[in-house]
């Protein structure tokens, strides 16, 4: 069964970074794709940034591009999130996400409904 664990969240000042971790247990991820989305409160969740397992193409929301870096480590099979210049917006509950990798592209991997495998987040608080 796959499974997620989050982690490298936490409060950060306004302009800091974090770097988050995102553990895949279960299964072989060779064909599978990774996501990271984020869910402030009263808000939908929002797609942020995904790479494939296999090539290690990523794809970014528009609105993290240059700030944020999404990488994996095969090895560890572990996905991690940079996140650089952080503003007070980007406080939210971030999560990681997988899915056999459809092949498609943007829109359809940036739609929650894309995902099947989730981890239970982790709460990144930036201070003004």
């Amino acid at each position: 069964q796959v499974q997620l664990v989050e982690s490298g969240g936490g409060l950060v000042q306004a302009g800091g970074s974090l770097r988050l971790s995102c553990a895949a247990s279960g299964r072989t991820f060779s064909s599978f794709i990774m996501a990271w989305f984020r869910q402030a409160p009263g808000k939908e969740r929002d797609f942020l940034a995904a790479i494939r397992w296999g090539d290690g193409s990523t794809y970014y929301e528009d609105s993290v591009k240059g700030r944020f870096t999404i990488s994996r480590d095969n090895a560890k099979n572990t996905v991690y999130l940079q996140m650089n210049s952080l503003k007070p917006e980007d406080t939210a509950v971030y999560y990681c996400a997988t899915d056999r990798d459809p092949t498609y592209d943007i829109p359809y991997i940036s739609r929650v409904r894309a995902y099947d495998y989730w981890g239970q987040g982790t709460q990144v608080t930036v201070a003004s």
